[in-house]
C-alpha cells in the first residue's frame, strides 16, 4: 500500500524519561492500524508528535510525502490529519455546534455560517450513528456524549488520516461496533486510520495491522489475521496475562440500601424510583449504554448530589443528605468515572493526591499542620503495592499515564478498608495488565467484606466481577439477575429496556 504517513526515527524525552525511543512507523492508504501498548508505553506521546502537539527531539513526520514542521497542529490539520484525543478538548460553556465549529472558520469572516455547519454536523451525526443535540451545552453532556462530540469534531474537518486515541473508551460495544463499521466503509474511499485501544476484541475486529510499543520502543508489528488476543497481550506487557476469577463465597448483611430514590438536576429527572441493595462481600454490577443515568448514580453515591425523595442508607446510617466528606467518613471509597476531572488534581504531587480525601485525619495532619513525612511514606506504599509506574511521591500527578493515575485513585480508595466502594468505569482506557491488577484489587476488597457497586459498560467485566447485575435505562433500574444467569444476549435486552419476566431474578 502507498504510504500516506511515515514516522521515521522518532525520539522524545521528558527530562530523564525517554517516552519514544527511535520509533519508525508507516500507514498505508485505506489501512486501519491499531497501536497497542501498556499505559505509559508512549502511544499518546507518539500521536501527539504526529499531530504537532509535541516537537520530537529526533526524527521526522511525513504526510503524503511532505515533511510536517515540528510542533504545529495547524500544519497537520491542513495536511489532512485529524485527531480524536483521549482526554476531552471541549469548551464546557459552549454548545455542541460551537465546539465542532471552533477553529474551522477564518477570524476575518464577517459572519459565521452556522446554518451550513449545523446541516453538515447533523448529516455526519446521522451517518455515523452518533446522535448529538447541536444546541446543548457540553457541560450538560455525559462522558459518553462528550466523546461523540470529539469524534464528530474530527470528522467535520474532512480528515484523510484520522488518529483516534481510545475513541471507544466511553462507548458501549454496539456503539463502538457501529463506529468502526462506518470508519471501515470510509477506508474504502481512501481514509487511513490509526487508533489506540486496549480492547483486544476491538483491535482484532477492526484493524488490518497491529503495532506494539513497550517502554517507548517498537517491539512488534503483526498483520491482524496472523495474530491473536493472547499474543498481543503478551507482547504488550512482556509476559503472559491472566485475569483473576471471581470465587464463590458467603455474602453478608446489607451495607448500602437505596429505596425508591429520585434524583433531579435543574428540574429534570436523572434517577427515577431507583432501588437496590449491596451486601458485605458482594459486587453489584450496573450495566447500560452511556447517558442513561450512570453519572447521576455515581454523583449520588459520592455525595455530590442528594435525592429529592426516597432514602439512601450506608451501614444503617441515612447518608442521602451527606456531602463527599460525609460519605468518606461513613466508610465510602470512590473510583470516579472521570479520573482527570473528578479523581485527581493534576498539578498536585502524587503524595498530595494520595491523602487528599483524608488530609484532616491524625495520621496525616496535626494541629493544622500537614505531616509531609507520613503523607509521602503512605504514597510510597501505594506506589509499591499498586505498581504505579514512573511515579515517586513528589511526581506531578498530571505526568502519570491514565492507567497509573487510575491505580493511584484505586489505591487511595481501597487502602482505607472501606465498607462500600463505588467503582465507576474502573478499567476505562487501561491495558490488559492494568485491568488484571484492578480486577484483583476489587476482588480482594470483596473477599475482605467490602460492598462494591461496579458501573461498567463492558459486559464481560460486569459478568466476570459481579455477583448480581442490574441494567440502567433512562434513569431506571431493572431487577437484579445473578451473573451466572446472565449472558450477552440477555444483558443486551436489559440494556435496551426489555426486562423479561423469564430472566431469573436474584
Amino acid at each position: 500500500m502507498t504510504p500516506v504517513l511515515e514516522l521515521d526515527g522518532i525520539t522524545k524525552r521528558f527530562g530523564s524519561l525517554i517516552a519514544n525511543d527511535n520509533v519508525t512507523l508507516s500507514l498505508g492508504q485505506g489501512e486501519v492500524l491499531a497501536l497497542l501498548g501498556e499505559n505509559g508505553a508512549g502511544k499518546t506521546t507518539l500521536m501527539n508528535i504526529l499531530f504537532g502537539h509535541y516537537a520530537a527531539d529526533e526524527g521526522s513526520v511525513r504526510v503524503f510525502g511532505q515533511e510536517l514542521p515540528s510542533g504545529k497542529p495547524r500544519a497537520a490539520i491542513e495536511a489532512g490529519v485529524g485527531m480524536v484525543h483521549q482526554h476531552f478538548t471541549l469548551a464546557g460553556n459552549l454548545t455542541v455546534l460551537d465546539n465542532v465549529m471552533l477553529g474551522s472558520e477564518s477570524l476575518l469572516r464577517a459572519r459565521s455560517a452556522r446554518s451550513g455547519a449545523r446541516k453538515k454536523l447533523m448529516e455526519i451525526s446521522e451517518r455515523f450513528g452518533l446522535p448529538v443535540k447541536p444546541d446543548e451545552k457540553v457541560s450538560r453532556l455525559s462522558v459518553g456524549e462528550r466523546q461523540r462530540v470529539e469524534i464528530l469534531k474530527a470528522l467535520y474537518r474532512d480528515a484523510r488520516v484520522l488518529i483516534l486515541d481510545e475513541p471507544t473508551a466511553v462507548l458501549a460495544r454496539p456503539e463502538a461496533q457501529r463506529l468502526f463499521e462506518t470508519l471501515r466503509e470510509m477506508t474504502k474511499e481512501g481514509l487511513s486510520l490509526i487508533f489506540i485501544s486496549h480492547k483486544l476484541h476491538e483491535v482484532m475486529g477492526a484493524s488490518d495491522r497491529v503495532a506494539v510499543l513497550r517502554g517507548g520502543q517498537m517491539v512488534a508489528e503483526r498483520k491482524t489475521h496472523e495474530t491473536s488476543p493472547e499474543e498481543l497481550a503478551e507482547l504488550m506487557v512482556g509476559r503472559k496475562v491472566e485475569r483473576p476469577v471471581r470465587q464463590d463465597h458467603k455474602i453478608g448483611a446489607p451495607v448500602l440500601i437505596a429505596d425508591r430514590v429520585r434524583v433531579e438536576t435543574d428540574g429534570e429527572t436523572q434517577l427515577n424510583d431507583v432501588s437496590f441493595s449491596i451486601h458485605e462481600g458482594e459486587i453489584l454490577g450496573i450495566v447500560g449504554v452511556s447517558g442513561n443515568g450512570q453519572a447521576a448514580l455515581g454523583a449520588l453515591l459520592s455525595g455530590l448530589t442528594h435525592p429529592v425523595s426516597g432514602t439512601l442508607t450506608l451501614a444503617g446510617e441515612d447518608v442521602g443528605a451527606l456531602g463527599p466528606r460525609g460519605m468518606i467518613r461513613a466508610g465510602a471509597g470512590r473510583i470516579p468515572e472521570d479520573r482527570h476531572a473528578e479523581g485527581a488534581v493534576g498539578e498536585l504531587a502524587v503524595w498530595e493526591n494520595a491523602v487528599l480525601e483524608r488530609l484532616r485525619s491524625p495520621e496525616f495532619s496535626r494541629r493544622g499542620f500537614v505531616r509531609q513525612g507520613a503523607c509521602k511514606a503512605f504514597a510510597a506504599g501505594l506506589i509499591k503495592r499498586f505498581d504505579i509506574r514512573g511515579a515517586t511521591p513528589d511526581t506531578r500527578t498530571r505526568l502519570l499515564s491514565g492507567g497509573n493515575m487510575q491505580k493511584l485513585i484505586l489505591g487511595r480508595s481501597l487502602s482505607i478498608g472501606p465498607r462500600f466502594v463505588l467503582a465507576n468505569q474502573p478499567t476505562r482506557g487501561l491495558d490488559e495488565g492494568a485491568i488484571a491488577a484492578v480486577h484483583s484489587e476489587l476482588l480482594a476488597a470483596r473477599s475482605q467484606g467490602a460492598a462494591i457497586l461496579l458501573i461498567s459498560e463492558e459486559l464481560e467485566e460486569a459478568v466476570a466481577l459481579s455477583d448480581r447485575i442490574q441494567a440502567i435505562v433512562k434513569g431506571q433500574l431493572s431487577r437484579p439477575v445473578r451473573a451466572e444467569d446472565a449472558d450477552a444476549q440477555s444483558l443486551g435486552l436489559m440494556m435496551a429496556g426489555v426486562w423479561k419476566d423469564d430472566i431469573h431474578a436474584a
